[in-house]
């Protein structure tokens, strides 16, 4: 054997190991093998599997120096009927087996199906000269021995190893000679894809926006470029418009109020807006000019379409402004919209500037465009724009509404469960813009599919852990933590806390133990007894030991989808940060009992045998995937932060992935553990993975599901992630590249069945939009109308039953230790949205530390964190500011219980905005 063919077998050895099973060739191998090597592959099979088995028997034949043992192996592969591999690795052409990888990934899909539906017995005659004759053995004894749903398993196991190119036509043939109602799902022609897409793919939520001082949301939208690289000459100067592109702006080009919804992501809607605002301005007559407000629902999003609109519309001599939350201070809005021709804006600055009058009406404007426009929905801000409109289309106004946009690349279902449900969501959404056309491609969709490509999407169902002693531990650790907690009960009389009192038989290790302990620790907040001292006892003791069982539950779910090591680093580092601050008898005492298992926890951790599966699956996704292409460049999304943190260590620790260099993308949002990334780093990550060939992967939570344009990423991995069907189209659109693959890694049949409903509610919705299509216009534009009307009318009802206003004073109390903070009358308001406290005293109530980021924001400088003063508490409160020339705490509501002086009733408030206090504003003059 030459050097050559030994590294050609190296390099082909991933396609040896998915269709070799070695124990069929040992026997022809015997000059070669020894006996202990024999018993090691034949181990490795019984134990790992045949892959494994394969994986071990190439290490040992690449391993050889005797002369002829090349020859022999493929005189071996010939003999035992490995035909298709045998030709393969003799003409080192490997494009007859990968060509079966279409229908390999339709059997693999399939499989549920097939063992429920077919008796293997029945087909195995016509079929089997596909398989080695040890195979259809072996297929005969599962079925007499395990019935034929093992049996059927065990044929979809052989098949999908088969070498032979004609497999998936003798398996069509032998349905069909069977009669088998599953020959209608295996379809082998070409275009098989597209049939069988509604088995694969066969075959959504907002938040309430307002700009105002906060700790950042998890979840926030990063459009670096989004103009594709096929339109980034579109800010330089003018190209041609793609037909696609043109269909889709033609009845926005006619002046009509259209949803645009392109639901493959990077096909250039933003592109298209900029056509459809040409356009638009060109077409005043002499002496009338357009003014188009182009809505941007985030600030990453802001910034990038405020640059591309100045770039594309700045040499026609328009004129463009933006404004922001980050710069509304120090700028007159009235004064921007007035002189300027396109206004890019975040949409709360619309809202506010409706609400105080600055902006008098939306006639002031002749074209809206919202992006992201499947957001309209309840009160966030762009419904609220468009409650505006409303209001004057059906109050009868002379007075001119400007031509509505809305740019999507999915408009979602809602929670519909049929075509009749989904369509009516999305009368309600058109309804919601004044839209009465919905326009997608359909007469150019070849085009379409020539410049951006769907993923090729793949569920894999992977192993948990077969034995897991840190479970095991840690669970006993938080049986020992709940009963500390129960046992205050005793203190509590005829008083209890429902939630509390129902401890027993929750699963450890789940988003629902996490929802029971926040459950927890609102009863806790809102604990009411006559003695304050055990009150604040109390609830500081039921807030530790709830806050540690948070931190075990974490560690737990660490642990089921990364390595023993990552869960027990982040508790170690939990544990360090709890010896570091306040460290309370009750602390201490939780503390040594982690420090009693330390060592037993460390053992497991370093024990090979108790490697993650998953883990193990996830890297041969990525071995194969950058074996066959070594370009290739991989999102994993995931769904904590602290996954994040692990994937990450895991991947740079191990010898094999190592040359990946994963970055990571996380939200700019405030956790308990982390303060988030800010926005130039998220920045500075993706200009590094698009710039740096280096930078291999990306491990991303929710932050990169929306307006990341990478358009040479081609493998996008969800790794125990799915959301809704908004969330589906677009992490699948992360990967635009040619031969994109999708890959949904899970142990959880229900992850799988979740994802299926969503690419079924897909269907669902591209249905509904061709239904509606279907209709005539004018019976559309009633349809619409009736539901404005019946929308109004409850607006209106609601709008007249307005809270009434408390002006009983009331305490606030830290929200973790009870104690006393400041009266309401003491609070005032700064811009109708950041709250102070005025007076003395309550500077003895808090503490200041540094604050890790330091910065101006809008009208404030961040100097400080403000935390509770009480001794073991150091509750966080808010930050500390300088605000004009003064330096002021401003104080979030989510860190205080609200308590009735007169009744000792106590509230929880989660905005300031659902507490109906008197609120007085901001006196400069008081400060003196």
């Amino acid at each position: 054997m030459t050097a050559e063919e030994r590294r050609n077998l190296h390099a082909f050895r991933d396609y040896v190991t998915k269709i070799l099973d070695p124990t069929y060739i040992l026997s022809y191998m015997s000059p070669w093998f020894k006996e202990d090597e024999v018993q090691y592959i034949q181990a490795e099979k019984n134990n790992k599997g045949v892959m494994e088995a394969a994986t071990l028997f190439l290490k040992f034949l690449l391993e050889l120096q005797e002369e002829g043992w090349f020859r022999g192996f493929l005189d071996a592969l010939h003999h035992a009927g490995y035909s298709g591999l045998y030709e393969a690795i003799e003409s080192w052409d490997f494009h007859k087996i990968e060509k079966l990888e279409e229908h390999r990934s339709l059997l693999r899909r399939l499989q549920p199906e097939f063992k429920t539906r077919i008796n293997p017995n029945d087909i195995l005659p016509e079929v089997s000269e596909c398989l080695i004759n040890q195979e259809c053995e072996e297929i005969r004894q599962v079925c007499s021995n395990k019935g034929p749903m093992a049996g059927a398993e065990k044929m979809v196991e052989c098949l999908l190893r088969s070498d032979k190119e004609n497999w998936p036509k003798y398996l069509k043939l032998a349905l069909e000679k069977e009669e088998s109602n599953f020959s209608e799902l295996w379809i082998i022609e070409k275009g098989a894809k597209e049939e069988t897409k509604e088995l694969e793919d066969g075959e959504i939520e907002t938040s309430d926006v307002q700009i105002f001082y906060k700790e950042e949301p998890e979840c926030q939208n990063l459009s670096q470029n989004s103009c594709p690289p096929s339109e980034a000459s579109c800010t330089q100067s003018p190209i041609k418009p793609r037909n696609y592109q043109l269909e889709l702006a033609r009845p926005a080009l006619e002046g009509k109020n259209t949803i645009i919804c392109a639901p493959t992501e990077g096909c250039g809607k933003t592109f298209v807006a900029l056509l459809i605002c040409e356009h638009h301005l060109q077409k005043f007559p002499q002496g009338q000019k357009g003014k188009i407000v182009f809505f941007a629902n985030q600030l990453p999003v802001y910034e990038q379409q405020k640059s591309v609109f100045l770039k594309y519309f700045e040499r026609h001599g328009y004129k463009i402004a933006g404004v922001s939350g980050a710069t509304v201070e120090n700028i007159s809005v009235d004064q921007i919209v007035e002189n300027n021709d396109i206004i890019i804006l975040t949409p709360q600055i619309l809202v506010n500037s409706l609400k105080n009058g600055t902006i008098p009406s939306l006639s002031v404007f002749t074209l809206m465009i919202f992006d992201e426009c499947h957001n309209t929905s309840k009160l966030h801000p762009y419904n609220v724009i468009m409650f505006h409109y409303l209001d004057q289309k059906l109050g009868g106004s002379s007075d001119p509404l400007p031509q509505v946009i809305g740019l999507t690349a999915s408009v979602g279902v809602g929670d519909a469960k049929n075509t009749t449900e989904a369509t009516e969501y999305i009368c309600k959404l058109c309804a919601s813009l004044d839209t009465s056309v919905v326009a997608t491609v359909k007469d150019n969709l070849e085009e379409l599919e020539e410049i951006v490509y769907k993923p090729q999407k793949f569920f894999r169902k992977v192993k948990s852990r077969t034995t897991n002693r840190f479970k095991c531990i840690i669970s006993e650790l938080m049986k020992e933590t709940e009963s500390l907690a129960k046992s205050i009960f005793g203190e509590l009389g005829t008083i209890s806390l429902e939630n509390l009192s129902q401890i027993q038989n929750r699963n450890y290790g789940t988003q629902k133990y996490e929802q029971w302990i926040v459950a927890v620790q609102k009863k806790c907040a809102v604990l009411h007894l006559p003695d304050k001292d055990k009150e604040s006892r109390i609830c500081t003791a039921l807030f530790l030991y709830t806050s540690h069982l948070r931190k075990f539950n974490d560690a737990l779910l660490i642990n089921e989808h990364a390595r023993t090591k990552d869960a027990l680093d982040y508790l170690k580092d939990f544990f360090s940060n709890v010896r570091s601050a306040g460290f309370d008898e009750i602390e201490q005492d939780l503390t040594r009992r982690f420090e009693e298992k330390l060592q037993e926890l460390e053992s497991i951790s370093m024990d090979p045998s108790n490697e993650n599966p998953k883990l193990k699956d996830l890297c041969f996704i990525l071995q194969e995937e950058y074996h066959l292409n070594p370009e290739t460049r991989t999102i994993l999304f995931v769904k904590t932060r602290a996954l994040v943190d692990a994937l990450k260590k895991w991947i740079e620790e191990n010898s094999i992935l190592s040359f990946l260099k994963p970055d990571i993308l996380t939200g700019r949002g405030k956790t308990s553990q982390n303060i988030g990334m800010t926005l130039p780093a998220q920045k500075c990550v993706l200009d590094a993975f698009r710039a740096s060939g280096d930078k291999k992967i990306l491990i991303a939570t929710s932050v990169a599901d929306e307006g990341i344009d990478i358009a040479q990423c081609n493998l996008v991995i969800l790794y125990e992630y799915v959301g809704n069907v908004i969330k589906m189209i677009q992490t699948r659109g992360r990967g635009r590249a040619r031969g994109s693959k999708c890959f949904l890694l899970t142990s959880n049949d229900d992850v799988i069945e979740k994802e299926k409903i969503n690419i079924y509610k897909e269907k669902m919705m591209n249905d509904s939009i061709l239904s509606l299509q279907a209709w005539d216009e004018t019976v559309f534009k009633k349809k619409i109308h009736q539901i404005q009307i019946h929308e109004k009318f409850i607006r209106d009802s609601q709008g007249k039953a307005e809270p009434a206003l408390d002006k009983k004073n009331k305490k606030l109390l830290c929200r973790k230790c009870k104690a006393f903070a400041c009266h309401t009358a003491d609070i005032r308001v700064i811009e109708e949205c950041h709250y102070t406290v005025v007076g003395d005293a309550f500077k003895e109530c808090f503490v200041t530390k540094a604050h890790p980021r330091p910065k101006s924001v809008g009208i404030f400088e961040k100097k400080a964190k403000v935390f509770c003063a009480r001794q073991n508490c150091s509750h966080d409160w808010g930050i500390h500011v300088k605000y004009k020339t003064f330096e002021i705490p401003i104080i979030k509501i989510e860190s205080f219980v609200v308590e009735d002086i007169a009744t000792g009733e106590q509230r929880l408030y989660a905005k300031w905005r659902d507490f109906h206090f008197e609120k007085l504003p901001f006196d400069p003059a008081e400060m003196s």
